[in-house]
């Protein structure tokens, strides 16, 4: 579809993600950190995309860390926090202020804060600690469309405190599926292009399994939101087979032509969550539109996520395009961050 709206450039965004990724990657020894021995948490903050950033960080490193992983999108901190916390502050302008107040918060308890941002008060405040802070790469045309860069610094910091050994292997795999995929899905006609027509005016409710799948559905559900402009829903397994899947019971005249189920499938799911896919799918594949998979590929865990995130964001512009919808600006979100700022 060459007639698109895409004022602020998402499309290509997208398409460069395999280069945004391998260039996110730190030199080992590039930033003063702390010795893994005296680490005993470790914090992620971010807000909206960079919330998700750090969903992806503790999704892919969290379960292999030998100390807590855990991400905060909000202004306060876990009681926790102190000298022996390692703060990740994520945001791609270094303007979130909740983000912001959260990483002073740490620095004022002695926590060792490192910020990933393009600059902004987030990389004023860490060069006034003596705090380290790496730059990423200004001009992403939207937050959301810097996920690769603001993830990939923090899992080399994992990596270079000794807490999340191969980080830079799990990503050099991922890069190497994202070209991948991005030659499979750069034709006309491509899987998710065909999903999107699939999907058409009905309601996304993402469905995901496990750390991996439940990034890649809240990820899918943002960008529909955001680019497509209409609203979505997403849950997990296996909390779906308990209250989540009684709300079928009813009202399914109306659901059935009004929402698609789009699930989000990975090789790390545990046996039972495979299960549980079937059976939720046979409970209620009679009162919705359709069930769609996205499959993952790769090696590893980094690489099945951020291969997830690939094609839901190419699905969430498709859904764009095919309503004639820029998928770039955001006045209703620009409208709520000026009140808030005024």
């Amino acid at each position: 579809m060459t007639d698109r709206l895409d004022s602020m450039g998402l499309w290509d965004a997208l398409m460069g993600l395999p280069e945004q990724v391998a260039g996110a990657v730190l030199t080992p020894g590039e930033l003063p950190l702390p010795a893994h021995d005296s680490l005993q948490h470790v914090v992620v903050l971010g807000a909206g995309p960079a919330g998700l950033a750090g969903d992806v960080v503790v999704a892919t490193a969290g379960p292999l860390l030998p100390v807590p992983l855990v991400v905060v999108q909000g202004y306060t901190l876990p009681s926790f926090v102190d000298r022996g916390t390692l703060v990740l502050a994520l945001s791609n302008d270094g303007e979130d202020e909740d983000v912001n107040e959260a990483a002073q918060e740490a620095a004022l308890a002695g926590a060792t804060v490192v910020g990933i941002s393009s600059g902004g008060t987030l990389a004023g405040l860490c060069h006034g600690w003596g705090s380290p802070h790496v730059s990423v790469q200004a001009g992403h045309p939207s937050a959301r469309a810097s996920l690769g860069a603001l993830a990939v610094p923090a899992l080399c910091v994992l990596e270079d405190v000794e807490l999340f050994p191969g980080a830079r292997q799990w990503v050099a795999a991922a890069v190497e599926q994202l070209q991948r995929r991005r030659d499979a899905l750069s034709r006309s006609g491509n899987a998710m292009e065909a999903m999107a027509r699939r999907i058409g005016r009905t309601f996304v409710l993402a469905h995901g399994g496990g750390d991996v799948g439940s990034v890649a559905a809240h990820r899918f559900k943002s960008q529909v939101n955001a680019d497509a402009k209409v609203p979505a829903w997403w849950a997990v397994h296996p909390d779906i087979g308990h209250d989540e899947l009684a709300g079928w019971g009813q009202h399914g005249d109306v659901t059935r032509q009004l929402v698609t189920v789009v699930t989000f499938r990975h090789d790390s799911e545990h046996p039972q969550v495979d299960r549980r896919f079937a059976l939720v799918a046979e409970q209620i594949s009679e009162v919705v539109a359709g069930i769609e998979a996205v499959l993952a590929e790769g090696d590893g865990d980094v690489a099945q996520l951020l291969d997830l995130v690939f094609q839901g964001d190419l699905c969430s512009l498709h859904l764009a395009a095919e309503e004639g919808i820029d998928p770039g600006p955001l006045p209703a979100v620009d409208s709520v961050q000026a009140a808030l700022r005024a």
